[in-house]
This record gives C-alpha cells, structure tokens and sequence, in this order.
C-alpha cells in the first residue's frame, strides 16, 4: 500500500512540474511570438489557466501530505497533549468537512460542466474542474490516515503542532512521519 501511495504522490509530483514547464513554454511562447512576429497562439492563455487550477489543487495533494499549508499555532503551542489532540482533531475534521463540500460541489456542478465547453480549446469544462475530485479524495483520505494514526497513539507531540517553521524542520518532520 505504501508503495502504491508514494507512486501516486511521485506522479503528481511529475504532473505539477510538466504542467508548470507546459504554462511557461505556453505563456513565453505566446509573448515572444507577439511582439516579435506580432502573432500568436490563440489556445495558449486558456490552456495557462486550465493548467493553473490544476497546479493548483495538485499542489494542495502535496501540502496536506506534507503539512506545509499555512497556520497559527501560537495558542496550540501552550496547550498540553490533551489540548493539542483536541486541536488536531477539530482542524482534521473541519478540512475532512471542505474536502466532502469540494467533492459535492464538483458532483453537483459536474453535469454543467460536461455540457459547456470551453471558448477556445472546446473541451468540456467537467475536463478542467474535474481535478475538484482528484483533489477532494486525495486530501480526504490523507486526513483520514492521520486520523487513523491519532486513534492508534502513532503521533508524537511535534506533529500534533501542524505549523512547520523552516525547511529544516519540515525535513525533520517527514522523517518522523514516515517511521
């Protein structure tokens, strides 16, 4: 299973950096071929954006596996084991609710989006919105995990503190989680 869980995360890794390198070629592309030949690839900013949302919540995969979303923890930091629990708890369950919000919203929209097509490129816009429940699942099931983890006593003081401060410690922190 772990085998299975790092390939997935190491092929979203190598989509964020293909799809990055594909909005600059695009985006550099397009500007140079403007001003130098006063023309231009007419699909290259629609493409950027679609990308973009991609990017996105690709990324956002990555930040909650590797707990580098942004956060307070000035008053967490005070409180004990129990406190903290409580804490990691609440803030688990609350981004497991917007992860089930996303993944209903993309549902409910789906059906719109596979009728409209996009203006320039006329690819279903469910194609481009569609990463709603790439991402909703994957988030879901990461928290899921770490839930798992808390019920089994598997989290150590330091991961109850969601908040990484330097890189040094976010290094730190992933070889803790991963033992």
């Amino acid at each position: 299973m772990k085998f299975l869980s790092d390939l997935f995360f190491k092929t979203v890794e190598v989509l964020l950096v293909v799809f990055l390198s594909a909005m600059v070629v695009m985006v550099f592309g397009n500007v140079v071929l403007r001003y130098g030949f006063n023309s231009g690839i007419i699909s290259s900013e629609e493409l950027s954006r679609f990308l973009f949302i991609w990017i996105t919540f690709l990324g956002a995969i990555i930040a909650v596996r590797e707990g580098t979303h942004l956060g307070l923890d000035t008053v967490v930091r005070m409180l004990p084991r129990t406190g903290k629990v409580i804490c990691l708890v609440l803030s688990e369950l609350l981004m497991l609710l917007c992860c089930g919000l996303m993944f209903y919203g993309t549902w409910k929209q789906h059906p719109i989006n596979a009728t409209n097509m996009s203006a320039v490129v006329e690819i279903p816009m469910s194609w481009v919105y569609g990463v709603g429940y790439v991402a909703s699942i994957s988030m879901s099931l990461l928290i899921i995990a770490k839930l798992i983890r808390l019920a089994r006593g598997d989290i150590s003081d330091d991961e109850l503190i969601q908040v990484i401060d330097s890189e040094d410690d976010a290094k730190e922190f992933m070889q803790g989680a991963k033992s």
